[in-house]
């Protein structure tokens, strides 16, 4: 703890820096917990210090993501839980830099906040921990910044950034996708960290935040706790699957859902046909569909009405895909169709 550090002047500005001490021993058996061997600096420094093991990577390229939480925050206020929004932050980051076969190797967090609350950055942090564990990454560094009047009481914003490593030889190359090339599935968790602007809006959520403690029978669960559910995380089972075939590429389901994101993984003068009815959607999307009358149309260009990622790998390798990757499922095809989604 940095005793001597303390301004007053500081302080009746609205920024006391001992919070911030307070926070980083807090935090540091959370970060410490997600340390790989190439980590080789303390938190604390100016700058967070990883040393690469390319001996198995012949021609190394670096991939980078960042990401925020965005308006799923306003539910973690509401229901006052910070422990999981940080699964999400890195989830944001890490499964989209896998789209490329990149192996996560670091991360680093930034909180902002109008008020400095050890205790609530703790949590937060444990969440993004967690987050990097599930993900095999180390989280060497970040910020926490307390800048009151830029934030309500009790807000804060968080985003993240991410490297990860692959070999040149190996990243997913779409130039290898052909007509006839098999989608597959990877579940969703639930609404994972996108549309959710448009949750708020059919649930009244801002105005009515009680409404986050209702229990559902279709869900099993309260509204919140659906809602709140943390953003699965793919990187182990598409590295794993890269190592035993061909994965041609790579849909991390986003903003934009199936729309949006299937056809920018796919090369020029190719598309994807889909039948609606295999679909798996959750029960959190139908409820949504039915609250909000929301068009299909709009539901599969903002959700990922139950599909996290999809994958694209060959017609001879699409069986030992589905017997590799659980829980996953034949979602449709690659066919002529430039660059567009269409659902039958």
């Amino acid at each position: 703890m940095h005793n001597d550090s303390y301004s007053t002047r500081y302080e009746e500005a609205g920024v006391d820096i001992r919070r911030g001490y307070q926070a980083v021993e807090l935090m540091k058996k959370h970060v410490a917990s997600t340390y790989t061997r190439g980590v080789i600096s303390d938190l604390g420094g100016f700058g967070g210090l990883f040393e690469l093991d390319v001996k198995e990577t012949p021609n190394p390229v670096l991939v980078c993501g960042t990401d925020g939480v965005g308006t799923k925050l306003k539910l973690a206020f509401a229901l006052d839980r910070h422990d999981t929004i940080g699964i999400d932050c890195v989830a944001m980051c890490v499964n989209d830099v896998i789209c490329c076969g990149a192996k996560p190797q670091v991360f680093l967090d930034y909180i902002a906040l109008g008020r400095l609350e050890p205790e609530k950055v703790e949590q937060i942090v444990k969440g993004v921990a967690q987050g990097c564990k599930e993900a095999g990454c180390a989280l060497i560094g970040g910020e926490t910044a307390e800048m009151p009047g830029l934030y309500q009481e009790g807000e804060y914003d968080l985003a993240g950034f991410c490297t990860a490593l692959v070999d040149k030889s190996k990243v997913f190359n779409n130039a290898g996708i052909a007509e006839g090339d098999v989608l597959i599935a990877l579940p969703s968790s639930g609404v994972h960290s996108n549309g959710f602007s448009l949750v708020r809006h059919i649930f009244n959520v801002d105005d009515k935040p009680e409404i986050l403690k209702v229990f559902y029978p279709e869900l099993g669960m309260t509204l919140g706790q659906a809602l709140l559910e943390p953003t699965r995380i793919y990187v182990k089972e598409v590295l794993e699957l890269a190592r035993h075939i061909t994965v041609k590429g790579a849909s991390h389901i986003t903003g934009g859902g199936f729309y949006e994101n299937i056809p920018r993984s796919l090369p020029e003068g190719l598309g994807a046909r889909i039948r609606r009815s295999d679909v798996r959607v959750l029960s959190i999307f139908k409820l949504l569909q039915r609250t909000g009358s929301v068009s299909e149309h709009d539901m599969f260009n903002t959700f990922n009405m139950g599909v996290g990622m999809v994958l694209t790998v060959g017609k001879e390798d699409a069986a030992a895909a589905l017997a590799l990757l659980e829980g996953s499922y034949h979602l449709g095809e690659v066919v002529a169709n430039d660059k567009a989604c269409e659902l039958v």
